[in-house]
């Protein structure tokens, strides 16, 4: 892949922004209703989520973390708080948002690097452009887009959780231009991001280069919902040029009232720069790109609304994931099957149990560590308010 020089990026970035802002100058297409004298400001908004877990190791010398003990001393089953958020958003004019997001879960672990998750100022020039500010999930494929108590699985992907160690998704601090038009009869939403790329509350950068991504999202079938979106992004880690490419199909058919199939699928490339760093520099290559991360999941969901006074839907999901952090160096892939099963008993996520059991298996097993091959129990329940 040729990569840009940092001279010819910036004026990329620029020309861009600058289009983007000269197509923002259209009137605001948005109605308020009531009249905007009307509205006192700020208006605040709290939302909250209580996540929490039972998980049981169903393989021998594993624990509930997936590592390998030779000794049989890890811990097979534990209570799991995995997140209590609370979120609020003040709306402080027509066009401008403040949102900060904290996981106090999060305290259970060192908070120096947790418990914040977002905290940034979003002002919105019309439905064509806006601009995010702070620390935010910059768009970089379909999970990006909605929070993990709308999730269709147990967890975020293990692509997710892998690209997020390496700067392009996940918590992120920078700046991000997003907005959403129509090329003809086609609806279009893009993504422009730039980001410091080494993860959230960092008091600073730890080096001069950053991490530009973009994302693109067609919608080519209203009637089936269905989606493709790009994502691309350059940048520079440590003097190395870095980069990452990916592609997502999403699709969700309502078959009737009741019944409907919401299906994901997913896959991204890029420089494992994380691994190449920890590396010692006098024998490694000099080119990263010879240590290449590669990860795909496919999402099925079937979804069927009871709209019982005490049970709203019930939900049935299996995600496949491929992953291989490695692969060009040295190969060991990982693939994951979890199948999920899934009650909600209040509209909207507002209270849920799910179960399932995480299958792992790798190509080749590594004592000691987590590369090995491991069954989990999942009992999950979740309230959102």
């Amino acid at each position: 892949m040729i990569l840009f020089s940092t001279k010819k990026r910036s004026l990329v970035l620029g020309a861009l922004l600058t289009g983007l802002s000269a197509g923002a100058q259209i009137p605001d297409s948005l109605h308020t209703t009531p009249k905007e004298d009307n509205i006192k400001y700020p208006q605040l908004q709290i939302k909250g989520l209580f996540q929490a877990r039972y998980l049981v190791g169903m393989s021998r010398d594993v624990d509930v973390n997936g590592l390998h003990h030779a000794d049989g001393s890890g811990t097979s089953n534990n209570f799991m708080l995995k997140y209590m958020r609370v979120q609020v958003r003040a709306q402080i004019s027509k066009r401008t948002e403040v949102v900060a997001l904290a996981n106090l879960a999060d305290f259970k672990n060192d908070p120096k690097s947790r418990v914040l998750e977002n905290a940034y100022l979003k002002y919105t020039f019309s439905p064509r452009l806006a601009f995010t500010v702070g620390q935010f999930r910059p768009w970089f494929g379909i999970e990006e887009t909605y929070p993990i108590d709308i999730i269709k699985s147990l967890d975020w992907s293990n692509q997710y959780s892998e690209f997020g160690k390496l700067g392009w998704t996940s918590f992120q601090i920078g700046l991000s231009a997003t907005g959403q038009m129509k090329l003809g009869e086609i609806p279009f939403q893009y993504a422009v991001s730039v980001v410091n790329g080494n993860g959230k509350n960092q008091v600073n950068d730890n080096d001069n280069g950053k991490q530009y991504s973009t994302r693109l999202v067609f919608g080519l079938s209203e009637k089936y919902n269905f989606n493709v979106g790009l994502n691309g992004g350059i940048g520079e880690v440590f003097s190395k040029k870095v980069y990452a490419v990916g592609i997502d199909l999403s699709s969700m058919i309502q078959f009737d009232p009741k019944w409907s199939l919401d299906m994901q699928l997913e896959a991204k490339q890029a420089t494992n720069h994380v691994l190449y760093n920890t590396l010692d520099p006098e024998t490694r290559p000099s080119n990263p790109d010879q240590y290449l991360i590669r990860g795909a999941y496919f999402l099925p969901n079937v979804r069927y609304e009871i709209n019982h006074r005490n049970l709203s839907a019930f939900e049935l999901s299996c995600r496949y994931e491929y992953l291989d952090t490695n692969f060009r160096m040295n190969s060991n892939p990982r693939q994951t099957i979890t199948p999920m099963f899934g009650l909600e008993f209040l509209k909207n996520y507002g209270a849920r149990i799910q179960l399932g059991v995480q299958f792992d298996r790798y190509k080749h097993q590594v004592e000691n560590t987590s590369q090995y091959n491991n069954n989990l129990f999942i009992v999950q329940v979740q309230s959102r308010f």
